[in-house]
């Protein structure tokens, strides 16, 4: 936990540059930004807290660019967790405010929403040569609860990602502001042009101009940088178009061509492959260049968000995977099961499966947590079995594991196929020196008459589940609705 200073606020000249810094990114009292909500969002999911907030400290207050799980707007600068965040780097942590003497008597803990939980990591801009913390990526929780060193790590990394979103926020809208003022004056293009140069070597972007006329495409350094070329050389709109993959070339060439028929600017997000054969992510945007009421070009600026994207791919596979098995979690599978019920009524045919690993408990007290889990790493690894055709797996909890069959012929002859998925559960599992016996019992549904939703399939599930448990242990029962034949279940 990072100790705050002894004064209020930081000193009024370092205060002035901060406030400076901050209000130059036109942040505050701006729209919502998808890019912003979905980090805080998936912030919030990673780390299963029910509220996360990206902060600004203005000087009067504390003003929330993004949330999640919260209707606060701003709140007054003095009852602010983040305003004493952005005092030190690293994150802090409050494990229980109503014992820390710092927070116990704020109103944000002893009236709504009754804080007790809070860690936040500050969020730093470059300018003028200097890092200024203009605010917090935080969660908050009514409930007490601990931070490992390796989560908080992981909320810097989240931090840091918000960073290059505002830099990259920056400056697309200054590298925008200057291809849009291509035609001024020759003393003021030549200061945005040096302007639009330090851009592009800080943010990895650059213009482009592409001529209506002969087709041919003008580059900036910027744009050679990324494509990995020695500037000079004049590609054409063809030659341009071989570095994107053959799916992505047809969106690229998609959207020029809408944005010249019909004058709207487009924006799209792709892989690329540089001269050098490097697969690389990035963001192109153009619009029409117009001459005396026609249209001359198509003009534009083009960014390598590489690194953003990876990292971002990086928390959305976080947010939806098992840590344990690496398949996916219950978050994950609920969501699945809701798009694969929908399809279900269209007609396509799926079956639930819920799978409880017996006498689990006996694994782990008899061997031990690391037994344990290699057991769960190993189940996971058979629910990927090649012969289950792509079947959706899931870990829900503890011993509990799910998996949507949804290829026509395993679903046509579910109880083979559950028959096959028992004895393969069977199979004993190494761990170090012993060979742990395994077994799970399992119960399967389908919708049908009454099972029409996610709770009645799971329900239904549920029943065939405990059936196959009161029966015999490493069985199998399926769900029949009443009414309904018990034919091929």
């Amino acid at each position: 936990m990072t100790a705050p200073t002894d004064t209020l606020f930081p000193a009024p000249t370092e205060e002035d540059r901060r406030l400076s810094a901050l209000h130059a990114l036109g942040l505050l009292d701006s729209e919502p930004e998808g890019a912003f909500d979905a980090l805080v969002a998936l912030t919030a999911t990673r780390f299963d807290c029910p509220v996360s907030m990206l902060t600004l400290i203005d000087r009067n207050r504390q003003w929330i660019k993004a949330k999640f799980g919260t209707d606060l707007e701003e709140t007054s600068r003095d009852v602010a967790f983040c305003d004493h965040t952005i005092r030190g780097d690293a994150p802090l942590v409050v494990t229980d405010a109503a014992l820390d003497p710092r927070f116990a008597d704020n109103p944000l803990v002893v009236g709504d929403p009754q804080i007790r939980f809070y860690a936040g990591a500050p969020i730093h801009v470059a300018d003028g040569g200097e890092r200024h913390a203009i605010g917090a990526i935080c969660l908050i929780d009514d409930k007490p609860r601990e931070m490992t060193a390796e989560q908080a790590e992981t909320l810097t990394h989240i931090a840091t990602v918000i960073e290059a979103l505002i830099a990259a926020r920056r400056a697309a809208l200054e590298a925008v502001s200057i291809a849009e003022s291509a035609q001024a004056q020759s003393r003021v293009l030549r200061r945005q042009e040096r302007v639009f140069r330090q851009v592009e070597r800080m943010s990895m972007i650059g213009s482009w101009r592409l001529d209506l006329g002969d087709e041919s495409v003008t580059w900036s350094d910027g744009v050679y940088r990324i494509h990995e070329l020695e500037p000079g050389t004049s590609p054409d709109l063809l030659s341009a178009l071989d570095f994107y993959p053959p799916h992505d070339r047809a969106t690229i060439s998609d959207a020029l061509t809408g944005t010249i028929e019909s004058g709207a600017p487009y924006e799209v997000e792709v892989d690329f492959i540089t001269a050098k054969g490097k697969r690389r992510r990035v963001r192109s945007r153009g619009e029409l260049e117009v001459e005396n009421g026609r249209a001359v070009a198509v003009i534009g600026v083009f960014q390598d968000v590489t690194d953003r994207y990876r990292v971002e791919r990086k928390l959305r596979e976080s947010a939806s995977t098992d840590e344990v098995t690496r398949i996916a979690n219950r978050a994950e599978f609920n969501r699945v099961l809701e798009a694969e019920l929908q399809a279900a009524r269209r007609g396509k045919p799926v079956v639930l499966v819920l799978i409880d690993l017996d006498h689990f408990k006996t694994t782990n007290d008899t061997y031990g947590h690391m037994a344990g889990d290699d057991v769960l790493r190993a189940i996971g690894q058979r629910l990927r079995a090649p012969f289950l055709n792509g079947s959706f797996a899931a870990r829900l909890g503890g011993d509990e594991f799910a998996l949507l069959l949804t290829d026509p012929e395993l679903v046509a002859d579910a109880p083979a196929t559950i028959a096959r998925l028992l004895e393969l559960l069977r199979t004993p599992v190494q761990s170090k020196d012993d060979l742990l016996a395994v077994s799970g019992t399992i119960g399967s549904a389908r919708p049908g008459p009454g099972v029409d939703t996610v709770g009645e399939l799971m329900h239904a599930a549920d029943i065939a589940l405990y059936t196959a448990k009161r029966a015999r242990r490493g069985t199998a029962h399926a769900f029949v609705a009443p009414g309904v034949a018990a034919v091929n279940r």
